[in-house]
C-alpha cells in the first residue's frame, strides 16, 4: 500500500488541521495508508521520509531545525512527492532558503487580505491535471508570490485587482500553480485556499486532488536512481 505523511501546525488562522483533513480524505480515497501529525519531529528519520510515496505540509509560517529541511529534501530528491496549498506550503519556514528553493516559491503578500474576488485561468487545458476544469471565479486571498522561473505553470491569476504599492509596477500574470522536479521527486504547489470550505469542492478541490495523487506516482520512476548531492549542501544558510 502506498503510504502518505501530512504535517500541519503553524499559524491557526489558515485552519492546518481542517485543511490536513482534506487532504487526508483525498489520500485515503486513493488507497494510501496515511500518516497525519502535529509535529515537526515526523520529519526527523530521513529513512522513514524515504520510504513514503508523499509528503503533504500543512504549516504556515513558524520556524523549524534546518536539519529537518534537509531531510524533507533528500526524500524528495530521492523520487518521494511533495505536494500542498496556500500557506501551508510555500509560506512555511520563511528563514529556510532551502525549503523556498524545493518548494518554488515564496509568499510575499495578499494585496486586499480575505474576501478578495478574481479569477483563475488555466494556462495548460491539455494537462492531465487540469484537463476539462475551466477558469472559475475564486473568492479567498490572492497571492503574490516570488515564483522559481523553472516551475511548469498550470494556472494564473491577473495582478493587480487590490490596488496598492505593486499597482505602480502594472498588471502581472501570477502563478497559482505549478509542477516542478525536485532530484527524482515531483512537487505540485496550488496557491488556493486561507480557509478550508474554499478548497472543499469545486473545481480549486479538483486540481489539489489530482495534484497530491500526481506527486505520488513519481515514487515508482525513480526506482533504483541514485541522487547527485550538491557539494553546497545549505549548511552554511
Amino acid at each position: 500500500m502506498k503510504k502518505a505523511l501530512v504535517v500541519w501546525g503553524g499559524w491557526d488562522g489558515h485552519e492546518p488541521e481542517a485543511v490536513a483533513g482534506i487532504f487526508r480524505g483525498i489520500l485515503e480515497d486513493g488507497g494510501f495508508d496515511v500518516e497525519v501529525s502535529g509535529r515537526q519531529d515526523a520529519f526527523a528519520d530521513v529513512e522513514a521520509l524515504k520510504a513514503l510515496d508523499v509528503i503533504v505540509p500543512v504549516w504556515t509560517m513558524g520556524t523549524i531545525e534546518k536539519q529537518l529541511v534537509v531531510n524533507v529534501s533528500e526524500a524528495v530528491a530521492s523520487g518521494v512527492g511533495l505536494a500542498g496549498c496556500h500557506g501551508g506550503m510555500c509560506d512555511a519556514f520563511r528563514d529556510q532558503v532551502l525549503w523556498q528553493f524545493m518548494t518554488g516559491a515564496n509568499w510575499v503578500a495578499h494585496p486586499g487580505g480575505d474576501g478578495v474576488d478574481y479569477s483563475v485561468e488555466i494556462t495548460q487545458p491539455e494537462h492531465p491535471l487540469v484537463a476539462g476544469i475551466e477558469g472559475f471565479a475564486f473568492c479567498s486571498e490572492q497571492y503574490y508570490l516570488h515564483v522559481d522561473p523553472a516551475n511548469d505553470v498550470l494556472a494564473t491569476t491577473r495582478l493587480p485587482v487590490v490596488e496598492w504599492y505593486h499597482s505602480a509596477n502594472g498588471p502581472v500574470e501570477m502563478p497559482v500553480a505549478w509542477t516542478r522536479k525536485w532530484g527524482h521527486g515531483r512537487v505540485y504547489y496550488n496557491a488556493l485556499g486561507h480557509k478550508a470550505n474554499v478548497i472543499s469542492d469545486g473545481p480549486a478541490f479538483e486540481m489539489i486532488r489530482r495534484g497530491v495523487l500526481w506527486a505520488a506516482e513519481g515514487k515508482p520512476l525513480a526506482a533504483g536512481k541514485t541522487v547527485d548531492h550538491w557539494q553546497n549542501d545549505f549548511n552554511n544558510y
